[in-house]
């Protein structure tokens, strides 16, 4: 059994924290919002501060919204890195600028602790039924040392490279996703407007050479207008965000990526921000004067 600190228990954090207790560790745990009392019940331990947490923990995780908040939860007066000791490992789960990970990586170092960035894909599907990918930024040493926790979490564990590797290919992922989103919803509104069934449509492209699991959920949440998030529009739109910010700093162009950005921008301006990614199609359908299966 391992002394595990978490800190962070919206959507996907609550069952992660859950799957930790299920393995066997000790789980110290702290949120803004308060401890689920579902994960209270089953054996964790409430914190007051993420430097209590820090300071009874072995290894500390966090899976919080942006940049911002991991640096609050790290640096501030009452964060981890006040908690810690030489030997402790934090790892962050978040996703959130590569370029902040390899500080915060040098900072927590400097303190004789290791320091992961294992970003995740798959939702709060994946997170329920721990089958998340996990990318991973560390060392091959410190990626062998965290293996046994992250293999009660997810069913693809990668070592990318060393720290804000995971984050870069995390940004790969939402670029690839967010793109196939919107052309799934393309897809499916051309359907629906020249006069095809789009739920039938949907059922014949998952056999062919367009078939994806973004068509295979998105484009159900599409058509069956189920919009409750699984990964909501504020933070796909804060990822691409991270990713065109990191395009800049490198000097090449993502066009698409923008144009993506923008739809989801619009998204957020029509009150859609909380909802799922997948309601991206809204937008298109302003644009067309159509809705899917008008």
């Amino acid at each position: 059994m391992t002394k595990i600190g978490f800190v962070g228990l919206g959507i996907m954090g609550r069952p992660v924290a859950g799957h930790l207790i299920d393995g066997g560790h000790e789980l110290f745990l702290h949120s803004r919002s308060g401890v689920p009392k579902e994960l209270l019940e089953r054996g964790g331990r409430e914190c007051s501060s993420p430097c209590e947490v820090a300071r009874n923990a072995e290894a500390i995780i966090t899976m919080l919204p942006d940049t911002p908040d991991v640096e609050r939860v790290l640096f501030s007066d009452n964060g981890i890195a006040h908690g810690l000791s030489p030997g402790k490992l934090v790892m962050d789960m978040s996703t959130i600028s590569p370029s902040e990970t390899a500080k915060f990586a040098a900072a927590i170092n400097k303190l004789g602790c290791d320091y992961v960035d294992a970003p995740v894909s798959g939702g709060d599907i994946g997170a329920q039924n721990a089958t998340l990918t996990i990318m991973v930024g560390a060392t091959e040493p410190v990626f062998n040392r965290i293996m046994p926790i992250l293999e009660l979490l997810g069913a693809s564990i990668t070592l990318i490279g060393p720290n804000s590797s995971g984050q870069i290919c995390k940004l790969a992922n939402q670029i690839i996703a967010a793109l196939t989103i919107e052309a799934v919803g393309e897809g499916l509104l051309f359907a629906s407007k020249a006069g095809a069934d789009p739920a039938r449509v949907r059922q014949a492209l998952m056999g062919g050479f367009a078939s994806s699991r973004v068509l295979e959920v998105h484009g159900k949440r599409m058509i069956e207008r189920n919009f409750d998030p699984g990964f909501r529009v504020e933070l796909h739109q804060k990822d691409l965000g991270l990713a065109l910010s990191t395009a800049r700093a490198l000097g090449i162009s993502l066009p698409n990526t923008a144009a993506v950005q923008e739809l989801f921008n619009s998204c957020i301006a029509h009150n859609g921000a909380r909802l799922d990614s997948a309601a991206v199609v809204q937008v298109l359908e302003k644009l067309a004067n159509h809705k899917i299966q008008d």
